[in-house]
């Protein structure tokens, strides 16, 4: 598996100096710079009904699951698409919670910088709690 993504990264290291060659002033957010406003504005129009779709699309699935799977499996009803919206919202209130007010990052986000810094405490810890005599910093063996 690592010699496939090895040979990948190659042929992209290979496609980007060949690029930089034909174009020495290219960067990685050149395509973006070289449109004009009304192409950007073309893009992110386009970009947003993609995004809308999608969100609409979401809730159409669900109803197309539920209608599908828990009316034969469980003998439940049929469902509308915005009962399925309802379904998607009350999952998400259920499984992801609310974001605490006291703590600014979020509720997950924060639980991710905490567990990071707990890390580094501790492997900065271990790291100087090592004698290199074997003792352990209490000087039991």
């Amino acid at each position: 598996m690592d010699e496939i993504k090895d040979e990948m990264r190659k042929e992209f290291e290979k496609d980007w100096e060949k690029e930089l060659r034909k174009n020495p002033n290219c960067n990685a957010d050149s395509w973006w710079e070289e449109r004009r406003l009304g192409m950007k504005f073309f893009l992110g129009f386009l970009m947003g009904i993609g995004f809308i779709g999608l969100i609409f699309l979401c809730g159409w699935v669900v109803m197309l699951l539920w209608n599908w799977l828990m009316p034969e499996i469980f003998g439940l009803t049929l469902i509308t698409y915005w009962q399925a919206w309802g379904l998607l919202v009350l999952s998400s209130i259920l499984f992801k919670g609310f974001p605490s007010g006291t703590n600014s990052d979020g509720g997950k986000r924060g639980d991710r910088r905490r567990r990071k810094e707990l890390r580094n405490l501790m492997s900065e810890k271990v790291i100087s709690s090592e004698k290199p005599d074997g003792q352990s910093p209490d000087g039991d063996l």
